[in-house]
């Protein structure tokens, strides 16, 4: 299936040049810019959301069960994204197609030693699946997060690596990747993530119990005190009677 789609007469070759010939009307310094956003920035801005989630949805959890499925769905995104550029090594491999500047002249790459094959877009199949995981988790950090990746699809044709459609099967196989395999994942992380936090040392990786005012379980003799304060009930009532 090698040249699949290189015709410069159809569609998702004209959108190529369309795409990529911003990048040749554009400044030196914009593309470089271009190209550190679409290489790492998107990518590392992903990670700081997928944070972010965390931060906001662990001290807002009220209880455990809340805190565990949150951060089961926090953890699949990530997971999610690894998985899907995992599937898309054999789709590579089957599928066989050239990067675009090998078959078409006149392309302003912006980068070098993309020497592999095109489609699907591992940065985009990345980037979705990990915006498509964040919305399962929190649909507003979501949204953020696929807008992100759509950012990321524009920016690989802009630098002229991969064609339009490279980015357009790497959004379907990260949506795919992450929506079908969730209910299994949620399935497996939640008891994780449910026992962390009943770990006195894990707990707050899970939730912020402390910021809502609820109490830490009971020490294990089973007194009254709270945790730190040395005193058991008895010391406490003997304490007031005097």
């Amino acid at each position: 299936m090698a040249g699949l789609a290189t015709s410069g007469s159809n569609p998702d070759v004209s959108l190529l040049y369309d795409i990529n010939g911003l990048a040749d009307d554009a400044p030196g310094w914009f593309d470089r810019i271009m190209e550190f956003i679409g290489e790492y920035g998107l990518l590392l801005g992903m990670v700081l959301l997928v944070l972010w989630c965390w931060w906001t949805m662990r001290r807002r959890a009220a209880t455990l069960d809340d805190a565990a499925s949150s951060l089961a769905a926090i953890v699949w995104a990530p997971l999610a994204a690894g998985i899907a550029v995992l599937i898309n090594i054999p789709i590579r491999g089957f599928v066989e197609r050239p990067r675009p500047f090998v078959d078409h002249d006149g392309l302003e790459v912006l980068i070098d030693g993309k020497n592999d094959f095109s489609f699907v877009s591992d940065h985009a199949t990345l980037a979705m699946a990990m915006g498509v995981g964040l919305f399962v988790a929190n649909r507003k950090i979501g949204i953020a997060g696929i807008a992100l990746a759509v950012l990321e699809g524009f920016c690989r044709v802009y630098m002229g690596v991969h064609y339009p459609t490279d980015v357009i099967g790497g959004f379907a196989l990260g949506t795919a990747v992450a929506l079908l395999l969730s209910p299994v994942a949620m399935a497996l992380l939640t008891p994780v993530a449910k026992a962390m936090g009943g770990s006195a040392r894990a707990g707050w990786l899970v939730w912020a119990r402390g910021s809502l005012g609820v109490a830490e379980p009971e020490s294990d003799s089973g007194s009254g005190a709270e945790p730190g304060s040395g005193l058991s009930g008895g010391d406490s009532e003997r304490d007031l009677a005097a």
